[in-house]
């Protein structure tokens, strides 16, 4: 679990929020905006909208639309300041998107709700003028099918996690807890629950290496990792293999085992479709050139075995791209990890990291493959209160941006980041309103939506 200390948030752009608009430039001559509802389910949607200037560069710009039906609602925005009067929307630019040079084009989105049908919108403006565009359903996906059946084996496609179609998907699942205290929570009924009823994508699998786990028996701990991967392959998830270092921070302390553990999973592991490697869950208290030189290191390891599966490296600060330390992902921009098929680890606890974090994930994704293989709803301590508003508004983002997750954690652990009540374990009911704690109410609820894999 990580131990980080927030960054105090110095800009909003949730719903609603009016008070950052920054003042516009001269209205563009033309814009272009293609409307896109990514998914909807029973009362609620999303929708994507990409705005394209086709006129004079601008410094400032304001999107209107109105929503066609009286019981449609915008409930949550991203990338920009979302407001709604009656039926009229609009959504002004933020620090990062305002400025629209000619031919330039920003992606924001939303999600909403609506009560009779949800009928899309037809007319946009952008600065006041009229502007040509689509709009367009989400593309279809199998109807049956487990993920890794849809999916097949997964590779990095631009700044994309892509399925053997080399269409980008988003994974969403549940992380596991530390497996030498929790194992009893992974069985074949809680992993039946997490595929079935949660519907869930992604099993993370947290195997620390110290804190009495890897170190003290690697065999031991190793076939515990290996069973795993075989349970959620059988129900179809995708295992994310996770060599949980977090004390020390530095991962070169664990270089060797680090070989050692990634030679035997990606040899035993190689044939199969689901497996994901995380090299290093949260260094801290090290320079972003000692994580890529550990990683330059671990990588060819599992390369000579397992040449196509997707690699994760975590980043300074506890994975938080340097943010939680002051710095960005400029660093790892500037100065990637040379290796191909590889994404970049980012962690958030939605209580604790807000605005500012989430600024950096917006801008990053356009430049590095992130995945979050690890955050929680509450502080960054796995405690305190759920924070639903921010949980929802970084779900939201993630979902936008196509960047797949892994909930902290699938267990009855004594924290309010637990899924479960304490207890639970225990007995063989691990979906029912009964056994969860707020959190996981919250993310099995956000899980279970359908996930719309493309095919074509």
């Amino acid at each position: 679990m990580k131990r980080l200390l927030a960054l105090l948030a110095t800009c909003a752009t949730v719903l609603g929020l009016t008070a950052a608009i920054a003042p516009q430039a001269a209205a563009a001559t033309g814009c272009r905006v293609d409307y896109t509802v990514t998914s909807q389910w029973t009362g609620g949607f999303q929708a994507g909208v990409k705005i394209t200037n086709l006129g004079a560069p601008v410094t400032g710009w304001t999107l209107g639309f109105a929503l066609p039906d009286a019981g449609q609602k915008i409930a949550q925005g991203w990338n920009a300041t979302w407001s709604q009067s009656g039926s009229t929307v609009t959504a002004v630019g933020v620090d990062w998107n305002r400025a629209l040079a000619t031919g330039a084009a920003a992606d924001v989105g939303f999600t909403g709700s609506f009560t009779g049908a949800n009928p899309k919108p037809t007319a946009f403006t952008l600065n006041g003028v009229a502007c040509t565009g689509t709009t367009e359903e989400p593309p279809p996906g199998p109807a049956d099918g487990t993920p890794v059946d849809i999916n097949g084996p997964l590779h990095v496609c631009g700044v994309n996690l892509c399925n053997q179609y080399n269409r980008p998907i988003q994974l969403r699942g549940m992380s596991t807890h530390g497996i030498q205290w929790f194992s009893e929570c992974y069985n074949a009924a809680s992993l039946d629950a997490l595929a079935k009823d949660w519907k869930a994508d992604l099993l993370r699998i947290a195997m620390y290496v110290q804190e009495d786990g890897y170190e003290t028996d690697p065999a031991g701990f190793t076939s515990r990792v290996n069973s795993l991967v075989d349970m959620a392959e059988a129900r179809g998830m995708y295992a994310l293999i996770d060599f949980h270092t977090l004390t020390p921070g530095d991962p070169n302390f664990n270089l060797e085992r680090a070989k050692t553990f990634f030679a035997s999973v990606a040899a035993r592991n190689a044939d199969k479709k689901n497996v994901i490697y995380e090299i290093a869950n949260e260094p801290n208290g090290v320079s972003w050139s000692a994580i890529k030189n550990y990683a330059e290191q671990v990588i060819p390891v599992i390369r000579a075995a397992d040449p196509d599966a997707v690699v994760i490296v975590g980043t300074r600060g506890w994975s938080s791209l340097g943010v939680s330390d002051g710095s960005n992902e400029s660093e790892v921009v500037s100065n990637p990890v040379n290796a191909t098929n590889l994404m970049y680890a980012f962690h958030f606890y939605a209580a604790s990291h807000k605005d500012n974090y989430r600024t950096t994930v917006s801008r990053a994704a356009s430049q590095l493959p992130l995945f979050v293989t690890e955050f929680g709803t509450v502080s960054a301590t796995g405690g305190g209160a759920m924070d639903a508003a921010s949980t929802t508004a970084w779900l939201n983002l993630l979902d936008q941006l196509k960047i797949s997750y892994a909930n902290w954690t699938y267990s009855d652990a004594p924290e309010s980041s637990a899924a479960f009540r304490p207890g639970t374990c225990t007995g063989s009911d691990y979906s029912s309103s009964g056994v969860l704690n707020e959190s996981g109410a919250l993310l099995k609820n956000r899980i279970s939506t359908p996930d719309s894999f493309p095919t074509g």
